[in-house]
Order: C-alpha cells, then structure tokens, then sequence
C-alpha cells in the first residue's frame, strides 16, 4: 500500500486532486465533490490533532478493532461503505474553499513524515506512522477514484 509519507504517493495524490473540478460527479456514493473534499478533511484531521472526533464507547472501540488491519492493508474498500458517524457530510460546501483547505491539510501531514509519532486514534488506538501515512493514502485513493480520478 502506497503511503501519503512518500514523496511519489503525497504528489500523485496532489495531481489528482487537482483535476477535479466543481462539476466533478461521483460514480457512487451520496456526497457532491466539495462534500467528499470536507469528508476528507475531516479524517486529515485526526492525526493533526485538530478534530473534534471523540473517543467511542468501549464496545464500539472493540468492534473497531475487529477492521483495524482493513484501514491500512493493500484491499481497496468497496464502494459504499457505510461513513463513520462524525465523517457524514451532509451540508453543502463550496469548492474552492475546501480543496484549498484539503491541500493545506495533506501538505501539513506530509510534512510530518520525519516528525516525532502521531497521535493515538481515538477509534482504533494506536497507528505507527507508517500505518498512518498508509490509511490516509487508502482513504483519498477511494474518494478520488469515487470520483473519477
């Protein structure tokens, strides 16, 4: 699996969230392009300590658990997938603003590739770096090809 730590991974990312474009339509799912953008967002978020996702109940931290190894292994997700409860975006957003703000988010955690460890995941607990780089290349790698890209 491809990660957003490494350099040929982070631009090929960059590329193709560059072609998309307002008028963008997915291929599956229920979110317009800005809101897939937000939704991305709002996962980068994470391990930049600058979201507000609280910590789950027990049972549902055990039950994520259980798909831990799915958030970062080689299998794609299928498409959709059920969101997370806190990653549903149902507002209307406008472009422009949220692909700056996606690319300021995937720049901020690429530059952290050679930092100190990231954070625990409130979900799924603890992730090396190298599990995170790997599930946030995974995560945009499916919302860009939902959309085409």
């Amino acid at each position: 699996m491809k990660s957003i730590f490494e350099p040929e991974s982070y631009n090929e990312l960059k590329v193709r969230v560059a072609k998309l474009t307002p008028e963008t339509q997915p291929k599956w799912g229920k979110m317009n392009v800005a809101q897939m953008m937000y939704h991305c967002q709002k996962a980068l978020e994470v391990p930049l300590e600058k979201s507000d996702l609280k910590r789950p109940n027990l049972a549902m931290r055990v039950l994520f658990r259980g798909f831990k190894t799915s958030m970062y292994s080689d299998k794609l997700w299928k498409a959709n997938l059920p969101t997370a409860p806190g990653f549903a975006i149902t507002d209307e957003r406008e472009f422009e603003t949220e692909a700056t703000r996606l690319n300021d988010l995937m720049d901020e955690l690429h530059a952290r590739k050679d930092g100190p460890p990231l954070p625990k995941h409130p979900a799924f607990g603890n992730f090396s770096k190298e599990q995170w780089g790997k599930m946030h290349y995974k995560h945009l790698d499916h919302h860009l090809r939902q959309f085409g890209v």
